[in-house]
């Protein structure tokens, strides 16, 4: 009897689970979608990388070019940023650590070694160098450390410089970049869906001087800006991720020129101006300077980063375009984004968009999520993966060798492998006089930005500081030398301070 009373329950439940599941197979709104690798976006857990041979073969990449694995096991590697000393540092958000990847001495297109160069932080993202330090965005606070670039290394405690950031929430990223007029910026995504925020800082991008004061909303209504940068001509643009949950072609992600005192729509206005259907009828005075999106990027892509390509080093034929690095979909029925595009302007600011690594997602099957881009001193394009922990290396033919310290010789000091044309050397001291070298470099510059520069060739050879010159760090200017400029300039400078 006990037997009949507890099958008879089974086959209940049962029944129950398969009516269930079918109602909400025929019923669960479309909208509602999840389709991600879902431990991936709730945790940050990954898969292993693929090996490089398979990689190379489901990834689509430029003519030309070829793609390698430069690191590896690296957890939910985020923000890339390069140092003058040839390092490239990543962020780890989830282990609260800020990575070192050793410079590519050897040139085999590798890391030579990874270090933890801070960590006990809370979420780091993004990551800025400036004036001797290296600034971090947690997910509440803008925190600095002491960074010398040259050698790779840390000193003193990390300093928070910006406390009582809202953290948490639905985007709880924090990017830093700095920008040209010298404000540091950061962004500060939306704690929903979509909601009116109580916090007027949620859903912005705002900027501080650099030692933490004067924090000011820069723009808002942008639900959530994680990638930004500035073009060759000074001005801001900001890849925005739109809302989720209409359905799987609607809203778009946005490219969005971002100007002073602006609003971006959120979460009134999706798309171009399309009233929302939970907030659309609400009334508010920021309205009045409701800014359009530039360019529609695809619906539920995940633009989290934007990369503008300058220099002499920029690969051939992608000079002032943009990568965005598409995280991808989750709340989509099929997959889209898991990759790299680039963004081009025609000369009547229309935007146009191209593939430039594509395939980390083939047939629902995900080996990779792309987060950001760094343009290297040598040439190549680096892209961090948070899914597969690696970092990616796309090489161009005629790109620059990476830039790395000139060899020791027995008895200390370096080998001076280089001599000079005293002519080389000339026009060298006049370019150094006449391109602003002076103002940081020279005997009169102000104490607050005065850098000296000292036994260079213990650390440089020629061709290092034309690729210094080519991709120089946040706190140099970006010099418009050609390549034999280059040489000169770092001739006179080899020469006068060995």
């Amino acid at each position: 009897m006990l037997r009949k009373i507890v099958t008879r329950i089974l086959l209940g439940v049962l029944a129950l689970i398969v009516v269930s599941a079918g109602g909400a197979w025929l019923f669960w709104p479309k909208s509602w979608t999840v389709n991600a690798p879902i431990t991936n976006s709730l945790f940050g857990w990954g898969g292993e990388p693929t090996p490089e041979d398979a990689l190379r073969k489901q990834l689509t990449i430029p003519a030309g070019a070829t793609i390698n694995i430069y690191a590896n096991g690296l957890s939910q590697a985020r923000i890339l940023r390069w140092t003058a000393g040839g390092d490239l540092l990543v962020s780890v958000p989830r282990k609260g650590e800020v990575l070192l990847l050793r410079r590519d001495a050897n040139h085999d297109g590798r890391a030579d070694g990874t270090k933890v160069l801070v960590e006990g932080l809370n979420r780091p993202h993004g990551l800025e160098l400036h004036d001797g330090w290296l600034y971090i965005g947690e997910t509440d606070a803008i925190a600095r450390i002491r960074f010398d670039e040259a050698t790779g290394a840390v000193s003193g405690a990390v300093e928070r410089i910006v406390t009582g950031l809202p953290g948490g929430g639905n985007h709880w990223t924090r990017t830093l970049r700095m920008g040209p007029d010298g404000f540091m910026y950061v962004n500060v995504g939306s704690d929903c869906n979509v909601c009116i925020e109580t916090d007027p800082r949620r859903a912005t991008i705002m900027r501080f001087r650099p030692d933490g004061s004067g924090l000011e909303v820069y723009a808002d209504g942008l639900r959530n800006a994680v990638g930004f940068d500035w073009d060759p001509q000074g001005q801001l643009w900001a890849v925005v991720n739109g809302r989720d949950l209409l359905g799987d072609d609607f809203p778009p992600d946005q490219l969005q020129r971002v100007e002073k005192g602006k609003f971006y729509g959120w979460p009134y206005r999706n798309g171009d101006n399309v009233p929302d259907p939970d907030f659309g009828n609400h009334q508010d005075p920021r309205l009045a300077s409701y800014a359009a999106p530039w360019f529609a990027l695809p619906p539920h892509g995940a633009a989290l980063s934007i990369k503008f390509l300058t220099g002499a080093n920029a690969p051939h034929g992608y000079e002032g375009k943009a990568l965005v690095a598409l995280h991808g979909s989750w709340n989509r029925t099929k997959k889209i984004g898991y990759e790299v595009v680039a963004l081009s302007w025609d000369a009547g600011g229309k935007v146009s968009l191209a593939p430039f690594v594509s395939g980390f997602q083939s047939n629902e099957n995900v080996i990779g999520r792309p987060v950001d881009t760094a343009q290297g001193p040598d040439g190549a394009i680096y892209i961090s993966d948070d899914y597969a922990g690696a970092v990616y290396r796309l090489s161009f033919s005629g790109e620059t060798a990476a830039a790395t310290p000139a060899p020791a010789v027995a008895g200390g000091g370096t080998e001076l492998r280089e001599s000079f044309a005293p002519a080389s050397i000339d026009r060298g001291k006049r370019l150094f006089e006449t391109t602003g070298c002076l103002e940081c470099h020279g005997s009169d510059a102000p104490p607050e930005r005065k850098v000296p520069l000292k036994a260079l060739r213990q650390r440089y050879n020629a061709q290092d500081i034309a690729a210094l010159l080519a991709a120089p760090p946040s706190n140099m200017p970006l010099f418009e030398l050609d390549a034999h400029d280059k040489q000169d300039l770092a001739a006179y400078l080899l020469t006068t301070h060995p």
